[in-house]
């Protein structure tokens, strides 16, 4: 353990948004701090991702919150039939920042990730390092065999956390597949001729698509369906398609094509979008949560962050905001504890006790939207639509008061 005045040392196992959340916050309460990433680069995973109030609270905590707020635009949330018709509308951006004082911001992964790694110091990211071992005690192993003795270890290693499987084992954390596939894509600045395109979500029979319009003209698009994991690709421009879809020729077109086809029959821009962007852009994840909540985020020294702890499905754009909060709590939690076990222990306790409660009823409800947004049978579309026709007309703020136990978190005091 670092001593003789030395400040005390942290390693983050992974370079992703709460691993690079937590090296900006744990640098800026006075901790030494090297990230290890086995990546080559950080490259963003996914295309796109909504920082709700309760995340912009918690990244002011590292100064960087302005920086994304600049990037908000005006948004009319919807949502729609496949047809087109529309069920709800409501001007989201001015309803949720008059309720909790920020919009909800939605935004290119890359553009979070740069802000972050603004606040990470020199030095501190280490690429290309794959951590191999960690034990209770803060012992961490590359590798290549390096030996790091830290103070506090972050896991912040994602879904499939290596770390997680290794020191809960005794727990079993199983993961279980949530029942839908999920894809998502980023478009570059929309063509002129394109016209304005409206922030929307269409529900329809086990799946669903979401449209968000971001700063600088790009769209946003994800979508999900009901279907078996790992189900193969199979669409072809033969195979429901209009004939003269891009591309031609017939070829295999792998996501990009499944996903003409499985949306084939909906309303525009949807296809339009869809086709804007190479096949490779296209991403696809079959979606899971663990099939029990953990019993404790820490051992030791060692605290597990965002979906190494509690990965959610993301119905409730919530994954990147929780991951936020958890890494901004435990640095000011240990900001205090330095080198000595004991008081690094008590911090953890602390960090699993106000954690762990608050991300398991997010889990919670984002798996229940997810239900809701791929019921199939006829009678339970048709009460999921007519009940958002009514809010829509006669009580557009109920959604947000059912919201206010998310968005109205706050970071503890410095």
């Amino acid at each position: 353990m670092t001593g003789n005045g030395a400040p005390p040392r942290a390693v983050v196992v992974g370079a992703g948004i709460g691993g690079l959340t937590a090296a900006a916050s744990l640098s800026a309460a006075g901790w030494q701090v090297t990230v290890f990433e086995r990546a080559g680069s950080v490259e963003p995973v996914g295309a796109g991702l909504a920082l709700a109030p309760n995340g912009l609270r918690a990244l002011d905590a590292i100064g960087i919150g302005d920086v994304l707020r600049g990037h908000a635009v005006p948004q009319a949330m919807g949502m729609r039939r496949p047809d087109g018709r529309w069920l709800l509308r409501a001007t989201t951006a001015t309803m949720v920042a008059d309720r909790f004082g920020d919009p909800i911001i939605l935004m290119a992964r890359a553009t979070l990730i740069e802000a972050l790694l603004t606040r990470v110091p020199d030095g501190a990211l280490r690429l290309s390092t794959e951590v191999t071992s960690v034990s209770p005690d803060g012992m961490v192993v590359t590798g290549a065999g390096e030996e790091v003795r830290a103070d506090l270890v972050v896991a912040a290693d994602g879904i499939g956390s290596a770390v997680r499987s290794a020191l809960w084992a005794a727990e079993q954390p199983r993961l279980k597949y949530a029942g839908f596939t999920t894809w998502r894509l980023l478009t570059g600045p929309l063509p002129a001729e394109a016209g304005p395109v409206q922030m929307a979500e269409t529900w329809g029979r086990g799946k669903l698509f979401g449209v968000m319009p971001l700063a600088g003209g790009r769209v946003y698009c994800y979508a999900a369906a009901e279907a078996e994991p790992g189900a193969p690709v199979s669409a072809r421009i033969a195979d429901g398609l209009e004939p003269g879809s891009y591309p031609p020729g017939g070829q295999a077109l792998g996501e990009q094509g499944e996903l003409l086809r499985v949306f084939r029959h909906w309303h525009e821009p949807i296809s339009f979008l869809v086709q804007l962007v190479s096949p490779a852009a296209v991403l696809r994840h079959d979606v899971a949560e663990l099939a029990a909540p953990l019993r404790s985020f820490h051992q030791g020294r060692v605290a597990l962050l965002g979906d190494a702890a509690h990965p959610m499905t993301p119905n409730l754009g919530q994954g990147a905001c929780q991951a936020i909060e958890d890494a901004v709590v435990l640095a000011r939690l240990v900001a205090g504890s330095g080198n000595d076990a004991a008081s690094v222990g008590r911090a953890l306790a602390t960090y699993t006790a106000q954690r762990l409660p608050r991300t398991t009823q997010v889990v919670r409800w984002s798996r229940r939207m997810g239900a809701m947004s791929t019921w199939k049978a006829p009678v339970a579309v048709a009460f999921r639509d007519q009940l958002a026709a009514v809010m829509g007309k006669v009580a557009p703020a109920a959604a947000l008061r059912g919201l206010a136990p998310i968005y109205d978190w706050r970071p503890p005091a410095a």
